[in-house]
């Protein structure tokens, strides 16, 4: 039958694949001849669109943050530019949650991460926050979605007393009362709490005179 006339295989067909291996099996069932074996190709045909693992980590990385909502960062009050973001954070690792350990333990080089980052520092600096405090801040965002996206596909029951109900009844009884959509409760209680701390911190650092006005 000779050579197919196009190649097989891609980077965005690669990245893709690779994403919905994670997905499937987890981040550790990634690698090289795994992912090969799943696109019907030997390991060394991926080299030549790839690098490596890393590059296709990044891949995997492209792929979530191109669900995110990172145009909100564009401008806006800072507050709810923030809460946009973080919701479509949430939401995007809600849908891949087995990335979350993988792209949280590797160096981020990918170029529309990087602008999503650059948007968010923009954003905080031109809302008065000090340059030696952006990345604190936008950290603690980003860290506080991760978390939410793992608890929001956690097992329905994450605290089960069973048979100790009697040695912990406050605790028995408040789970009792614990409902389908509290996950989602939680984050927008939590994203609320974190935000009024924010602006609260804003406004102590312009008092002090470490940042302009705004």
């Amino acid at each position: 039958m000779g050579r197919p006339r196009r190649s097989l295989l891609s980077r965005e067909r690669i990245f893709a694949e690779a994403l919905a291996l994670v997905d499937e099996k987890g981040a550790d069932a990634l690698s090289m001849a795994r992912l090969a074996g799943r696109l019907g190709v030997q390991a060394a045909s991926l080299y030549n669109h790839v690098t490596g693992r890393d590059e296709i980590v990044e891949g995997i990385r492209w792929l979530v943050v191109s669900e995110m909502d990172i145009a909100v960062l564009g401008g806006g009050p800072w507050q709810e530019s923030l809460a946009t973001w973080a919701r479509s954070y949430m939401a995007a690792l809600a849908r891949h949650p087995n990335t979350a350990k993988l792209l949280a333990t590797t160096t981020i080089r990918t170029p529309l991460s990087l602008e999503m980052y650059e948007r968010v520092v923009i954003l905080l600096e031109d809302a008065g926050w000090p340059r030696d405090q952006v990345v604190s801040v936008f950290t603690v965002i980003e860290s506080f979605a991760i978390g939410s996206a793992l608890d929001l596909v956690a097992p329905s029951i994450m605290i089960d007393p069973a048979e100790q109900s009697n040695s912990v009844p406050r605790l028995a009884a408040a789970l009792k009362g614990d409902r389908p959509d509290r996950a989602k409760e939680t984050f927008e209680l939590g994203l609320t709490a974190l935000l009024s701390g924010l602006v609260v911190l804003r406004r102590e650092t312009v008092h002090d005179g470490a940042g302009p006005p705004r």
